[in-house]
Parts: C-alpha cells; sequence; structure tokens
C-alpha cells in the first residue's frame, strides 16, 4: 500500500494552472487512533516571464476618425513588438472598445463631443532584463496605455514538486511530535490527499513609463516568488 500510495502522490505532479486545485486521496481502514495532519510545502523561484498590457488610446470627433488612428498606431506598436523578437504566440489582444464621449451641463441635454477608442495586447516578456527596454520603445512607436507587470514562472513544476516533498515532510514531522507527546508512536501513514498546489502571482505594479528622450530604460526587478502545496495526511497512532 505504501507503494501505492506513493503513486498516487506523484500522479499530481502536473498541474494544469496555478490556481487549480487537485486531489489524490488513497485510504485505508484504522485500527488504532486517527490523526488528521494539514501540512504545507513552499519553495521559492525567481520569476522568469512578465506579462504587461499595452495598448493605444485615440480620441477624435467621428468614430471612423478615431478607430483609423487608433489602429494605425497599434499596428506600429506590433511591428515594434516583432522587431523586439516577441513571438506571435506571446501576444494576445485583451481589449478592443470605442466609447462616445459627453458633455453634461446644467439642465442641458448631454451634448456629443467625440469618441474614444483602446485597442489593449497582453504581451509576455521571456527574457525579464529586456521588458524596460522594449515597453520604451512601445511607447516612442504610440502606445501610451501600459500596466503590469505580471510576473509569473513558465514552468513551476519542479518547484511544485520539491514543495510536495516539504510537505509530507512537514506532515510526518509532526505526526511524530503529536505522537510523542500523547506517549503513543505513529503506526502508519493512512491517506494523503493533495487540495490545492499552485502560486499566486503578486498583484501587478504600477509602471510610470518614461518620457521619450530619457536614457533611462523602465527598469523591471523579478525578485522571487513563493510556490505551496497543501496536503491533508491521516495517520494511525498507537
Amino acid at each position: 500500500m505504501k507503494h501505492i500510495w506513493l503513486a498516487a502522490l506523484l500522479g499530481t505532479a502536473s498541474i494544469a494552472a496555478p490556481a487549480a486545485a487537485q486531489q489524490a486521496t488513497v485510504a485505508q481502514s484504522i485500527a488504532g487512533t486517527r490523526l488528521d495532519i494539514s501540512a504545507t510545502g513552499e519553495a521559492t523561484r525567481v520569476p522568469d516571464v512578465a506579462i504587461v498590457n499595452a495598448g493605444v488610446q485615440t480620441r477624435s470627433t467621428s468614430a471612423t476618425d478615431a478607430l483609423a488612428q487608433n489602429g494605425a498606431r497599434m499596428e506600429r506598436v506590433r511591428a515594434a513588438l516583432k522587431r523586439a523578437g516577441i513571438a506571435d504566440r506571446d501576444i494576445q489582444t485583451s481589449n478592443i472598445s470605442l466609447n462616445p464621449e459627453y458633455r453634461y451641463q446644467d439642465n442641458q441635454p448631454p451634448q456629443l463631443t467625440g469618441y474614444t477608442a483602446s485597442n489593449q495586447v497582453n504581451v509576455r516578456f521571456r527574457d525579464i532584463r529586456n521588458t524596460g527596454k522594449i515597453l520604451d520603445a512601445l511607447v516612442a512607436e504610440g502606445a501610451n496605455q501600459i500596466s503590469g507587470p505580471n510576473l509569473t514562472i513558465d514552468q513551476p513544476d519542479a518547484a511544485l514538486d520539491e514543495a510536495r516533498t516539504k510537505a509530507v515532510a512537514v506532515g510526518r514531522a509532526r505526526a511524530e511530535q503529536y505522537a510523542r507527546a500523547l506517549g503513543m508512536r505513529v503506526v502508519r501513514l493512512v491517506a494523503v490527499s493533495e487540495s490545492g498546489g499552485g502560486y499566486a502571482p503578486p498583484p501587478p505594479m504600477p509602471m510610470a513609463v518614461m518620457a521619450r528622450g530619457e536614457r533611462d530604460y523602465s527598469k523591471i526587478d523579478p525578485g522571487e516568488q513563493k510556490l505551496s502545496v497543501s496536503l491533508g495526511m491521516t495517520f494511525e497512532l498507537q
């Protein structure tokens, strides 16, 4: 049964999404005292991907002109991304909008003054060191909306497996501690379940876009990110 439990634990090594909750449970009957333990294991990694939202907002007295201006400037932004080596798979449209603008006066009906067009893309930068430099190039090509970054880890599986191993060790040590305090001993591990595994990316940091002509780039510091796995473990004490 020990080998069966281990296979079940290893079977959870692949996580489809960082926030997805996955279950792997093997249960056995208990003849002695049951002890339920919650244990968490953690691992840290330096983020290697930055996701930034960049786009163009234009205004004009007519909807057609607002969209035309927006489309022309957005093409320049896309071309700058391609020149920087950003692949098509790392550029994803996140928002396209066209909204009327009104002027409001007391006791007067709203007056249409023009239209605002917006087009935004999420860009995945796989070389964080060059992210700031590329963003400054986008501004030079007409981008006037930038937010982010969301920093993440491209392939978190190895770090999550490390966290799983630590969680198992924490659970076993905690069970031994309880057993000693109760004057008993741990007989065996009866069941284990993984209630969740992944990481929560930090909230987007406000980004100030450098003005044209300035030499300093909008530098991004990746820092560290914590990944964790939580286990529920059941032991038999005697």
